[in-house]
């Protein structure tokens, strides 16, 4: 029997819980409803979804402050979260993102729109090729096994940050422009905006520790990935706003 993904909705308003259950289970999915938190921590520890549709704005604890829980978790640090919310302004998106959210949809939104940002963060879970092993410097990335190693020390990275990185160490010393690394990480750049890759590079960085250095930022051009460490701390500044 065909799996169809499981989608944990997190949301505390019933109508547009059940409107959005509604569409999933048309559009292919196992949805299920959770209203708050403490039900949303239940449905989690019973069994994990695919995917997170998490409502910024809950009772007790707020959907922010779950994804930064979830992301700590190791049983949940892997599962993709997109965050619904009202809130538009870019401070409130790049918020959500950097709490861990994978994807960022603001209400009202569109049903086709959001089963396509479901399946595209899908997309991006999927794993690479077998046997896909690259190396940059003491920089090593084994698709198969989903592993990641800085001087033979593992380390942990998310699903989004993991295929740029495995993108950008496919094609080490090229500069890559926000525009092309949503094309060919995200692959559904319709729908993201150039400035959720600054947030995702700066992820990224941090998760690699001192090799972040090696990822390094163009000034108006984008970023790339060096073999070489940077001599200066420049090279891992702050994406560019």
């Amino acid at each position: 029997m065909k799996h169809l993904p499981r989608v944990l909705i997190v949301e505390d308003e019933p109508a547009i819980a059940e409107l959005i259950q509604v569409n999933l289970k048309h559009g292919g999915f196992t949805p299920v409803l959770a209203y708050d938190s403490v039900a949303a921590q239940r449905e989690l520890d019973a069994e994990l979804p695919d995917v997170i549709l998490l409502d910024w704005m809950l009772p007790g604890q707020s959907g922010l402050s779950l994804a930064r829980h979830w992301r700590k978790q190791e049983r949940t640090k892997g599962i993709p979260i997109l965050m619904l919310t009202a809130r538009g302004d870019e401070p409130d998106k790049v918020a959500g993102l950097d709490a861990g959210a994978d994807d960022y949809i603001t209400k009202p939104f569109s049903t086709q729109e959001l089963l396509a940002r479901i399946r595209a963060v899908l997309r991006r879970r999927a794993p690479e090729s077998p046997g896909d092993r690259v190396t940059v410097g003491a920089l090593v990335l084994d698709a198969a096994t989903h592993r990641i190693a800085w001087q033979s020390q593992e380390l942990k990275l998310g699903p989004t940050e993991f295929k740029l990185l495995h993108y950008l160490m496919k094609h080490p010393e090229r500069v890559h422009s926000r525009a092309s690394l949503l094309d060919k990480v995200w692959g559904d750049h319709v729908f993201i905006e150039e400035r959720t890759v600054d947030v995702h590079v700066k992820r990224l960085r941090e998760a690699l520790g001192p090799a972040g250095a090696m990822v390094e930022t163009v000034r108006g051009a984008g970023y790339r990935l060096t073999g070489m460490m940077a001599k200066t701390p420049a090279a891992a500044a702050s994406p560019e706003s």
